[in-house]
């Protein structure tokens, strides 16, 4: 199964696909500005569009973990997601804001689907022995895309118009639903799982066969006695229907999934690093608007520090994917952590050379953190969990992005300084949260 599907059409798929949600936030934003005239509606549709990711990652990686095909439901989250999308552009201006920002919100709740849910499904795609440089390849479709979604998002919605790029958005999600609907099926598909352990078989009903008894004159001898199958008494309390069952599984699922989290110390630092890594890298997003105002000469010219960023985390992740052992995945997070810190401090200075470089230094360290993230949940993660603790630590570093983002707005509106120094205070704790999970012998047991 893993030799039919092809992982340059996986690879592929998940590039399309996260270039269209790079692309989404700024569309949305330039879409929401340009219909309402409100900035700060159009900065809420972006909060509401990211924040909901912490919910909808664990349910959606739980059933990506008891699917068979779990492509088929990957496609249909990336088709509901594109078609979120257009339902916020549809409502923008013609339905009150309160609807239209909860249409965001539930198509918030789809975003892990973009992330955990492709990358979860590795192992199923590549052979073992080239997990490594498959991971690699994955992290980099990320850069790639942070590099192209808002460069094409303002490209298109200068040239054709902000609606029209929240459209190409879209496009782009959901032409990658071919490729996610193809992905193999699982080898056991049936899974166990807590919820379907220690179930009670089934009693047969209807009447109990008959034993056939022979005719004619007994043998001489004892007469053989015949087995009585014993009595199985009916279970009692109220019949759990298949939906119910369901939502008991998904709950015992999620609960299981969170234990292997916190009693593995990797998986748990891992999640705990990236996802203040996170913060950090809202907080930076909201001050280059003012960077590129202040210090280089136009508040557009912010938004090249992201494709700077995304350039050098690329080439960083291109190195990995070269030799994907030449650092262990777990010095890369605390490490890429601490070169996030040194990017705003350096932007304190406020020199335009100085600022590209720190930009190029903050990708430095997000690309091989985020390739060191993957490969700790790869090994770590038992195989029955593999999409939920993928999909669950997508939406904490989604949410903890746009937290940081709203928390650094207002303060750098009063103080930029100020705004740069507590993102490099948020790194530089991302980095220090990755020692306060103490380290220990030998993975945790498979929940």
């Amino acid at each position: 199964m893993k030799r039919r599907y092809s992982f340059p059409v996986h690879l592929a798929g998940a590039a399309v696909a996260r270039t269209g949600d790079e692309m989404a936030g700024p569309a949305l934003v330039l879409a929401g500005f340009a219909l309402t005239g409100s900035a700060a509606d159009a900065s809420l549709l972006l909060a509401g569009v990211t924040v909901s990711s912490v919910l909808g990652g664990p349910v959606l990686g739980s059933l990506l973990d008891r699917a068979e095909r779990p492509g088929r439901l990957l496609a249909a989250a990336l088709a509901l997601y594109a078609a979120g999308l257009t339902a916020v552009l549809v409502g923008l201006g013609r339905l009150p804001f309160a609807l239209t920002l909860a249409a965001a919100v539930l198509t918030g709740l789809l975003g892990p689907a973009l992330s955990g849910g492709w990358t979860a499904q590795l192992p199923a795609v590549v052979r073992d022995d080239r997990l490594d440089r498959a991971n690699a390849l994955d992290a980099m479709t990320f850069g790639a895309a942070g590099l192209a979604g808002p460069a094409l998002a303002g490209g298109t919605a200068e040239v054709l118009g902000a609606p029209t790029a929240v459209v190409l958005s879209a496009a782009l999600v959901a032409l990658a639903l071919p490729a996610a609907w193809a992905l193999p099926a699982r080898t056991d598909p049936t899974p166990k799982s807590p919820a379907r352990a220690g179930r009670p078989r089934p009693v047969p009903s209807g009447p109990v066969p008959s034993v056939p008894v022979p005719s004619g004159p007994a043998p001489p001898g004892p007469v053989p006695s015949v087995p009585v199958p014993p009595v199985v008494p009916a279970p009692s309390g109220p019949v759990v229907g298949p939906a119910a069952g369901l939502v008991v599984g998904l709950a015992v699922d999620l609960a299981a999934g969170l234990r292997v989290v916190v009693r593995s110390p990797a998986l748990a630092r891992a999640t705990l690093t990236s996802a203040v890594s996170c913060t950090a890298q809202g907080m930076l997003t909201a001050c280059l608007a003012l960077l590129g105002e202040r210090i280089l000469g136009g508040a557009g010219r912010g938004a090249m520090l992201l494709s700077c960023a995304a350039v050098s985390a690329l080439a960083a992740n291109a190195v990995l994917a070269r030799f994907p052992r030449a650092i262990a995945p777990d010095t890369l997070l605390w490490t890429g952590a601490l070169l996030q810190a040194a990017a705003p401090a350096a932007a304190v200075l406020g020199h335009p050379t100085v600022l590209v470089a720190a930009a190029f230094v903050a990708g430095i360290g997000e690309g091989p953190q985020l390739t060191a993230l993957f490969a700790v949940r790869h090994r770590e993660a038992p195989e029955r969990l593999r999409s939920q603790i993928f999909t669950t630590g997508a939406g904490l570093k989604i949410t903890g992005f746009a937290l940081g983002a709203v928390v650094a707005g207002p303060v750098a509106a009063r103080s930029l300084t100020g705004a740069l120094l507590l993102a490099t205070g948020t790194a530089l704790l991302a980095a220090l949260a990755f020692f306060a999970v103490p380290a220990t012998r030998g993975r945790a047991a498979p929940a």
